[in-house]
Protein backbone atom coordinates (compact mmCIF):
# COMPACT_ATOMS: atom_id res chain seq x y z
CA UNK A 1 0.00 0.00 0.00
CA UNK A 2 1.31 3.43 -0.98
CA UNK A 3 1.18 5.96 1.85
CA UNK A 4 1.12 9.67 1.08
CA UNK A 5 1.49 12.40 3.71
CA UNK A 6 -0.36 15.49 2.56
CA UNK A 7 -1.46 18.97 3.63
CA UNK A 8 -4.54 20.59 2.13
CA UNK A 9 -3.56 22.57 -0.95
CA UNK A 10 0.16 21.78 -0.62
CA UNK A 11 2.39 20.52 -3.44
CA UNK A 12 1.69 16.98 -2.20
CA UNK A 13 -1.48 17.43 -4.24
CA UNK A 14 0.63 16.54 -7.27
CA UNK A 15 1.15 12.88 -6.29
CA UNK A 16 -2.40 12.70 -4.91
CA UNK A 17 -3.74 13.78 -8.30
CA UNK A 18 -1.40 11.31 -10.03
CA UNK A 19 -2.61 8.48 -7.80
CA UNK A 20 -6.21 9.27 -8.69
CA UNK A 21 -5.48 9.55 -12.40
CA UNK A 22 -3.82 6.11 -12.31
CA UNK A 23 -6.48 4.53 -10.10
CA UNK A 24 -3.92 3.22 -7.60
CA UNK A 25 -4.71 2.18 -4.05
CA UNK A 26 -3.20 4.41 -1.39
CA UNK A 27 -3.53 5.66 2.16
CA UNK A 28 -3.73 9.43 2.59
CA UNK A 29 -2.47 10.86 5.86
CA UNK A 30 -3.38 14.50 6.43
CA UNK A 31 -1.23 16.92 8.40
CA UNK A 32 -1.70 20.54 9.49
CA UNK A 33 0.39 23.07 7.57
CA UNK A 34 3.27 23.48 8.09
CA UNK A 35 3.72 20.09 9.78
CA UNK A 36 7.20 20.92 11.10
CA UNK A 37 5.48 23.50 13.32
CA UNK A 38 2.08 21.96 14.05
CA UNK A 39 2.88 18.22 13.93
CA UNK A 40 6.39 17.87 15.31
CA UNK A 41 5.97 14.09 15.66
CA UNK A 42 6.10 14.02 11.84
CA UNK A 43 9.81 14.86 12.01
CA UNK A 44 10.43 11.30 13.18
CA UNK A 45 8.96 10.10 9.87
CA UNK A 46 10.40 12.79 7.59
CA UNK A 47 13.31 14.67 9.19
CA UNK A 48 12.88 17.48 6.66
CA UNK A 49 9.38 18.13 7.95
CA UNK A 50 8.27 18.82 4.39
CA UNK A 51 5.29 17.73 2.35
CA UNK A 52 4.89 15.46 0.48
CA UNK A 53 6.36 12.28 1.90
CA UNK A 54 5.55 9.05 0.11
CA UNK A 55 6.27 5.53 1.27
CA UNK A 56 5.99 2.61 -1.14
CA UNK A 57 7.57 -0.47 0.38
CA UNK A 58 11.21 0.39 0.95
CA UNK A 59 10.97 3.51 -1.23
CA UNK A 60 10.65 6.88 0.50
CA UNK A 61 10.41 10.11 -1.46
CA UNK A 62 9.95 13.82 -0.70
CA UNK A 63 9.90 15.53 -4.13
CA UNK A 64 6.41 15.97 -5.56
CA UNK A 65 7.25 15.93 -9.27
CA UNK A 66 9.69 13.06 -8.78
CA UNK A 67 6.98 11.05 -7.02
CA UNK A 68 4.69 11.54 -10.01
CA UNK A 69 7.38 10.23 -12.36
CA UNK A 70 8.04 7.32 -9.98
CA UNK A 71 4.37 6.36 -9.80
CA UNK A 72 4.00 6.46 -13.55
CA UNK A 73 7.06 4.31 -14.23
CA UNK A 74 7.00 1.94 -11.24
CA UNK A 75 3.25 1.36 -11.25
CA UNK A 76 2.61 1.79 -14.96
CA UNK A 77 2.52 1.47 -17.87
CA UNK A 78 0.42 4.57 -18.23
CA UNK A 79 -0.06 7.18 -20.95
CA UNK A 80 0.61 9.77 -18.24
CA UNK A 81 4.35 9.15 -18.73
CA UNK A 82 6.17 9.91 -21.98
CA UNK A 83 8.65 7.20 -22.93
CA UNK A 84 12.29 7.75 -23.86
CA UNK A 85 11.63 6.76 -27.47
CA UNK A 86 8.85 9.32 -27.87
CA UNK A 87 9.92 12.49 -29.75
CA UNK A 88 8.23 14.49 -26.95
CA UNK A 89 10.37 12.90 -24.23
CA UNK A 90 12.69 15.90 -23.88
CA UNK A 91 9.82 18.36 -23.73
CA UNK A 92 8.08 16.16 -21.16
CA UNK A 93 11.14 16.04 -18.89
CA UNK A 94 11.64 19.77 -19.25
CA UNK A 95 8.06 20.46 -18.12
CA UNK A 96 8.42 18.03 -15.22
CA UNK A 97 11.42 19.96 -13.86
CA UNK A 98 10.01 23.35 -14.88
CA UNK A 99 7.02 22.82 -12.58
CA UNK A 100 9.02 23.19 -9.38
CA UNK A 101 12.30 24.81 -10.35
CA UNK A 102 10.67 27.61 -12.34
CA UNK A 103 6.99 27.93 -11.39
CA UNK A 104 6.53 26.83 -7.78
CA UNK A 105 9.74 28.37 -6.43
CA UNK A 106 8.64 32.03 -6.67
CA UNK A 107 5.19 31.07 -5.41
CA UNK A 108 6.65 29.79 -2.15
CA UNK A 109 8.02 33.25 -1.43
CA UNK A 110 4.69 34.88 -2.23
CA UNK A 111 3.00 32.41 0.12
CA UNK A 112 5.49 32.82 2.93
CA UNK A 113 5.89 36.59 2.95
CA UNK A 114 2.30 37.35 2.03
CA UNK A 115 0.44 34.85 4.19
CA UNK A 116 2.41 32.58 6.49
CA UNK A 117 4.68 35.01 8.31
CA UNK A 118 3.36 37.10 11.22
CA UNK A 119 2.23 40.57 10.18
CA UNK A 120 5.43 42.22 11.41
CA UNK A 121 7.56 39.92 9.23
CA UNK A 122 5.56 40.16 6.03
CA UNK A 123 7.30 41.71 3.05
CA UNK A 124 4.96 43.29 0.46
CA UNK A 125 7.86 44.08 -1.88
CA UNK A 126 8.98 40.45 -1.87
CA UNK A 127 5.41 39.36 -2.59
CA UNK A 128 5.08 41.80 -5.49
CA UNK A 129 8.47 40.99 -6.98
CA UNK A 130 8.06 37.21 -6.87
CA UNK A 131 4.47 37.33 -8.10
CA UNK A 132 5.81 39.16 -11.17
CA UNK A 133 8.59 36.56 -11.46
CA UNK A 134 6.04 33.75 -11.44
CA UNK A 135 3.79 35.45 -13.99
CA UNK A 136 6.78 36.12 -16.22
CA UNK A 137 7.76 32.44 -16.19
CA UNK A 138 4.14 31.50 -16.84
CA UNK A 139 4.56 32.89 -20.35
CA UNK A 140 6.01 29.53 -21.37
CA UNK A 141 2.76 27.84 -20.36
CA UNK A 142 0.75 30.54 -22.15
CA UNK A 143 2.59 29.75 -25.40
CA UNK A 144 2.33 25.96 -25.02
CA UNK A 145 -1.36 26.12 -24.07
CA UNK A 146 -2.01 28.10 -27.24
CA UNK A 147 -0.58 25.28 -29.35
CA UNK A 148 -2.63 22.40 -27.96
CA UNK A 149 -4.88 21.27 -25.18
CA UNK A 150 -1.97 19.97 -23.10
CA UNK A 151 1.70 20.77 -22.63
CA UNK A 152 3.35 18.01 -24.63
CA UNK A 153 2.96 14.73 -26.51
CA UNK A 154 -0.51 15.68 -27.74
CA UNK A 155 -2.20 14.27 -24.63
CA UNK A 156 -2.67 14.76 -20.91
CA UNK A 157 0.45 13.62 -19.03
CA UNK A 158 2.13 13.91 -15.65
CA UNK A 159 3.60 17.19 -16.93
CA UNK A 160 0.08 18.62 -16.81
CA UNK A 161 -0.42 17.25 -13.31
CA UNK A 162 2.68 18.89 -11.88
CA UNK A 163 2.27 22.21 -13.67
CA UNK A 164 -1.47 22.15 -13.05
CA UNK A 165 -0.79 22.15 -9.34
CA UNK A 166 1.20 25.37 -9.77
CA UNK A 167 -1.91 26.92 -11.32
CA UNK A 168 -4.00 25.73 -8.37
CA UNK A 169 -1.54 27.34 -5.96
CA UNK A 170 -1.55 30.53 -8.04
CA UNK A 171 -5.33 30.62 -7.81
CA UNK A 172 -5.16 30.20 -4.04
CA UNK A 173 -2.67 33.09 -3.92
CA UNK A 174 -4.98 35.38 -5.90
CA UNK A 175 -2.84 35.36 -9.04
CA UNK A 176 -5.32 33.73 -11.42
CA UNK A 177 -6.71 37.15 -12.37
CA UNK A 178 -3.42 37.77 -14.18
CA UNK A 179 -3.42 34.54 -16.20
CA UNK A 180 -3.33 34.96 -19.96
CA UNK A 181 -6.27 33.63 -22.00
CA UNK A 182 -4.53 30.39 -22.97
CA UNK A 183 -3.52 29.58 -19.39
CA UNK A 184 -7.02 30.42 -18.18
CA UNK A 185 -8.57 27.99 -20.69
CA UNK A 186 -5.92 25.33 -19.94
CA UNK A 187 -6.50 25.58 -16.19
CA UNK A 188 -10.25 25.24 -16.74
CA UNK A 189 -9.66 22.05 -18.77
CA UNK A 190 -7.50 20.54 -16.06
CA UNK A 191 -10.07 21.22 -13.35
CA UNK A 192 -12.71 19.39 -15.37
CA UNK A 193 -10.79 16.11 -15.27
CA UNK A 194 -12.33 13.35 -13.20
CA UNK A 195 -8.92 12.59 -11.65
CA UNK A 196 -8.54 16.17 -10.46
CA UNK A 197 -12.04 16.19 -8.98
CA UNK A 198 -11.45 12.85 -7.24
CA UNK A 199 -8.23 14.18 -5.74
CA UNK A 200 -10.05 17.23 -4.38
CA UNK A 201 -12.71 14.98 -2.89
CA UNK A 202 -10.11 12.64 -1.36
CA UNK A 203 -8.30 15.61 0.19
CA UNK A 204 -11.51 16.96 1.74
CA UNK A 205 -12.77 13.57 2.87
CA UNK A 206 -9.49 12.60 4.54
CA UNK A 207 -9.15 16.00 6.20
CA UNK A 208 -12.60 15.74 7.70
CA UNK A 209 -12.15 12.11 8.80
CA UNK A 210 -8.76 12.85 10.40
CA UNK A 211 -9.96 16.19 11.82
CA UNK A 212 -7.26 18.21 10.11
CA UNK A 213 -8.64 21.66 9.19
CA UNK A 214 -7.87 23.40 5.93
CA UNK A 215 -5.18 26.03 6.19
CA UNK A 216 -6.33 29.63 6.08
Amino acid sequence: MITLYHCHGARSFRPLWMLEEMGLDYELKMLPFPPRVFAKEYLAINPLGTIPFMIDGDTKMTESSGICQYLGTRHGPTPLVVGVDDPAYGAYLNWMFFSDATLTFPQTLVLRYGTLEPNERRQPQVVEDYAKWFLGRLRAVEVAAGQGDYLCAGRFTAADVVNGYALRLASNLGLAKDFGPNVTAYWARLQQRDGYQRALEAETRAGEAQQVPKRA
